[in-house]
């Protein structure tokens, strides 16, 4: 059962019977807590249902009991009335459905019962801890914001409605789950967002039918354009001032109730090389990373599948010496050189899955013994060879340079490797072109993956593959023209 099984359950006036009606939607719940009260100065009783935990004591005691003890009434009062002229709490709504009861006792809210009337008052009481703000581990920066986003919904909304203060700015509450009911909030700038794209959006979300959403990541797989991709479709980040930024190019952010992690809608395949302080460093080092980052996306995918292509396939196309030097530490290796190279890719991926789920302290040690320690001494007992270490290796550390991409670069260097096992440097073409391919053909909620390289204008590329100014950013990006940044530029 849920809240929705009440859609058509209404009060019934009698405060004994809808009492006892709610507590039995909540009969094995012992956190429910239930509390009679008389209304100052008559008899009409007042019942209160809370869950303990999820609501404030502090709020409740001040705003409702103390409110409705301490008033002087001449006379019974209807439930209006009573939000109208006594409650102290800056929220109140009066209610019917018993669905809507359940919902806000669910969320931390407060039910008030009221002798002789078919409406309650639910009451905002909300009281559940927090973790607090705090700079996320994996976005963390040198210079710029150090605020990140909690796991309720409400805060995060806040924290980027304060760095947008313009009306102009619009929140849609929808509820996702058949059991958990999660709140999850559309958020985008009314002036500024492709509307094609929002309702898009707001069907396949709508259209969304499990039992559970407990992270934003269930909504960016069940909405997807693509199921099968090895590239992302929804950008997602921790840092409300990211958000903001997107917001501002015409971008829909999806936040999610009870994960810090916030989707934002359309998401371009340039993103995956874009870092968070690229903004908030001076635009030629932002420039210069991220012209590194796309280096590094090529190495990482290629160089292993094109050192064995080239020492197994197209020796002589290598300078005398390297393949002499190659050929001779190759020597006494008891493995074809494809699998020494897929068994010390996936060491390389234990050992940085496992640096990341140990202890920070326990994690460094490990790297360290793991990539030192035991790669020397496999070295030396001629279980892997020098050049292919070092080749692995050089692809492993350019991976880390994009972070967003770590799933696909794994899955594309595995493909290469083999490609170039079989086939050598025309399986390393033939590797690009499908990779490419695939690029292509994927499509963020109707927006082309590559809008921003399709016309590879001298505007379209300010903030893709370097970083201009901002004064010569004047347009935002290819999926939204509707308006520019800067309005002294359309003079």
């Amino acid at each position: 059962m849920n809240s929705r099984d009440y859609e058509n359950t209404y009060l019934t006036g009698d405060i004994s019977e809808d009492t006892e009606y709610l507590k039995g939607v909540f009969i094995n719940d012992d956190i429910l807590r239930v509390r009679k009260i008389a209304l100052g100065g008559t008899n009409q009783i007042c019942v209160l249902l809370y869950l303990d935990g999820m609501a404030s004591g502090t709020k409740l005691d001040d705003s409702v009991v103390r409110s409705v003890v301490t008033y002087d009434a001449k006379s019974n009062l209807t439930a209006s009335e009573i939000a109208k002229n006594v409650l102290y709490s800056s929220e109140v709504e009066c209610k019917e459905k018993v669905s809507d009861m359940i919902r806000a006792m669910l969320y931390g809210d407060t039910v008030m019962l009221i002798e002789y009337s078919k409406s309650a008052l639910l009451i905002n009481t909300k009281g559940w801890r927090t973790r607090g703000i705090s700079e996320p581990d994996d976005e963390r920066i040198l210079e710029g914001p150090r605020e990140g986003f909690d796991e309720a919904a409400l805060l995060n909304v806040a924290m980027i409605r304060r760095k947008l203060l313009t009306p102009d700015f619009c929140v849609n509450m929808l509820r996702v789950g058949r059991r958990t009911e999660t709140v999850v909030f559309i958020c985008y700038i009314g002036g500024l967002v492709d509307k094609k794209t929002l309702n898009t959006v707001k069907q396949r979300i709508e259209k969304i039918d499990i039992d559970g959403v407990l992270d934003s990541n269930y909504i960016s797989e069940l909405i997807c354009d693509k199921k099968f991709t090895l590239f992302k479709t929804a950008g997602s980040t921790e840092r409300p001032d990211i958000v903001a930024a997107r917001l501002l190019e015409g971008r829909i952010a999806v936040v999610v109730d009870g994960t810090p992690v916030v989707l934002t809608i359309p998401y371009l395949f340039s993103e995956n090389f874009q870092s968070d302080e690229d903004y908030y460093l001076n635009f030629f080092i932002s420039s210069v990373n991220r012209l590194l980052r796309y280096l590094c996306f090529f190495i990482s995918i290629a160089v292993p599948g094109l050192f064995i292509a080239l020492t197994n396939f197209h020796l002589q196309l290598l300078p005398t010496n390297f393949a002499i030097t190659v050929s001779r530490l190759r020597g006494g290796v008891p493995m074809p050189s494809v699998i020494e190279c897929l068994i010390l890719i996936l060491v390389f991926e234990i050992l940085k899955e496992t640096g990341v789920r140990m202890p920070q302290s326990l994690g460094h040690a490990l790297s360290i013994v793991g990539g030192l320690v035991v790669g020397q001494a496999a070295v030396d007992a001629s279980i892997v060879s020098a050049p292919m270490l070092i080749a692995v290796a050089l692809s492993g550390i350019a991976g880390l340079m994009i972070p967003r991409l770590k799933s696909a670069v794994f899955y594309l260097r595995i493909i290469n490797v083999i490609a170039c096992s079989l086939l050598g440097l025309y399986g390393f073409l033939i590797f690009m072109f499908f990779t490419l391919a695939e690029i292509l053909s994927v499509s963020s909620y109707g927006v082309d993956y590559t809008a921003s390289l399709n016309n590879p204008t001298l505007q379209n590329l300010k903030d893709t593959v370097v970083r201009f100014s901002f004064k010569d950013m004047i347009n935002r990006p290819i999926f939204n023209r509707n308006i520019k940044r800067q309005r002294k530029a359309e003079k």
